[in-house]
Parts: structure tokens; sequence; C-alpha cells
């Protein structure tokens, strides 16, 4: 079989899965090794990108999904209406921030630099699927812990956690103070 077969094989294995597919499922699909697996499946990301096409393959931390391009938003948007629209309050990015980099990480940690209760952001972050949870600690009361998905990475246009920016340590006190001295007010009030 030649390449464009397989390119082909790899093409409609991803639009029928609709959901991103590891490369090594891909690989053992076709009968390759990762290696050419994943050298075929650069190509057709080269292929949809250099094309006029309104689909493109984009990787996510070692596993791929056909998506549509970012361009042809404005158009799905006409079609579907309005789509649901989620808001992400400061509580939510300051609780799916604290998880991004933190992972995999528990309730209990997460109000511990929180400081306050964050039951009503977790399920929210749950119910929009940003974050997941990624099993149990092992530890008194089996707590879960949390950790965030593929989709927080579409969202937030990174292929991987690895991708977040780097905080500076500075940055963090500035901060840690400014939110010291932001409780303090709230208590004096």
């Amino acid at each position: 079989m030649d390449d464009q077969n397989y390119k082909a094989i790899i093409e409609s294995i991803l639009f029928t899965m609709g959901e991103s597919v590891e490369l090594s499922k891909i690989a053992a699909a076709i009968e390759l090794d990762k290696e050419k697996t994943k050298q075929l499946l650069d190509e057709l990301i080269g292929d949809y990108a250099n094309a006029k096409r309104g689909i493109a393959i984009m990787e996510l931390d070692g596993s791929y999904q056909m998506c549509t391009k970012p361009e042809m938003y404005e158009y799905l948007i006409r079609i579907a209406k309005q789509p649901k629209h989620r808001a992400l309050t400061d509580v939510l990015l300051e609780t799916l921030s604290i998880i991004a980099y933190k992972q995999p990480i528990t309730r209990v940690e997460i109000e511990k630099i929180r400081g306050v209760s964050c039951d009503h952001a977790v399920n929210k972050l749950l119910e929009y699927n940003l974050i997941q949870e990624l099993g149990r600690l092992d530890a008194p009361g089996k707590p879960l812990l949390f950790g965030t998905t593929e989709e927080f990475l579409r969202s937030f246009g990174v292929h991987s956690i690895d991708e977040l920016p780097v905080l500076n340590p500075d940055q963090v006190e500035e901060f840690r103070q400014e939110a010291e001295e932001e409780m303090q007010v709230q208590l004096n009030v």
C-alpha cells in the first residue's frame, strides 16, 4: 500500500472518531510503526494547512484530531445560530489556572491555595469539560485528583501543558501580596 492510501485511511479514522486518537492506536490500525505513522500525520497536517480547505488536523499531546480551521468559525456560528456561551469568571479562571499548573491536584489543595471553598468552580469546570477527574489520591479519604482535559488545550490554543507560560517568581509573590491585601480589605468591611 502506498502513502496516499495510508493517508486516506488516517483521514477516515480521524473524521469518523470525531475525538482525538492516540498515535499508537492509529499506528496499530494501519499496521505501521509509530515513526512512519507520525511522518504520514505530519504530511497530512501540512497538506491541510497549505490547501484552501475548511478543516485541519491538529496534534494534542500525542493524539490527533480533525477539526475546523479557526477562520471558518464565523460561518459555523451562522449555521448553529448562537453557540452555548461559557462564561469563565475570575473565580473559574483562577481555579482553572491552579489546576493547570499544579495537576494532579485535590479540592483541598485548591482550597488551601485559594483560601476559600472551590466546590462551585470545580463543578462548573467539570461541566465545561475543561477539567476531569484523574483518579484518587492514595491518602485517607481517597480524595479525587483533578487535571485539565484536551478541551482545555483546544480552548487555550496550546498543544500540551508544557506550553503554558512559565510564571516569574517575582510576579507570583506580587500576586500573593495583592491577594492578601484584598483579603484584609474584605475582612475590614
